[in-house]
């Protein structure tokens, strides 16, 4: 996995709706890269959801929260609107497949997709935060909201 501390290279990627994302972009805000396995799954549901429901206080802590996953756009369009995400980006690793999970180190190449994990780069694109979680775990997100307040 990733270090702390270490300064990760800039990416894009493109969200559900097929609009780029450059973590350069970004410089002077911290960003939470909330990875999660596979669209269309419970735990992935429920990860994307708690991140949507917090907008709100990511922003008021001056931080991007964004999901990831080695989906491909239209079907994180197609999820994004079954399960009501509006304000989230979810961001598509599908091509090269895996190659932002790759360069955190979380990459599960026997299954395909990412880890679950959250990582949270400061503002300079510092890793600040790197936790993996079982599979079938939720992240919680007040452990995340807590670092970020203590940050």
């Amino acid at each position: 996995m990733v270090e702390i501390g270490e300064v990760v290279e800039d990416f894009e990627l493109k969200d559900q709706n097929d609009q780029t994302f450059k973590l350069s972009d970004f410089k002077g805000k911290r960003v939470l890269l909330s990875f999660h396995p596979l669209a269309w799954t419970s735990v992935c549901e429920k990860q994307m959801l708690s991140l949507e429901a917090h907008q709100e206080i990511f922003a008021s802590l001056n931080t991007v929260a964004v999901g990831v996953s080695v989906d491909s756009v239209p079907c994180k369009k197609a999820w994004a609107k079954h399960i009501g995400i509006n304000k989230t980006r979810l961001l598509c690793d599908f091509w090269p497949h895996g190659r932002v999970a790759e360069l955190f180190k979380i990459f599960r190449h026997l299954n395909g997709f990412s880890e679950r994990a959250n990582i949270i780069l400061d503002e300079n694109q510092k890793v600040i935060f790197a936790k993996v979680y079982p599979i079938k775990e939720l992240p919680d997100i007040d452990e995340i909201i807590d670092f970020l307040k203590g940050a």
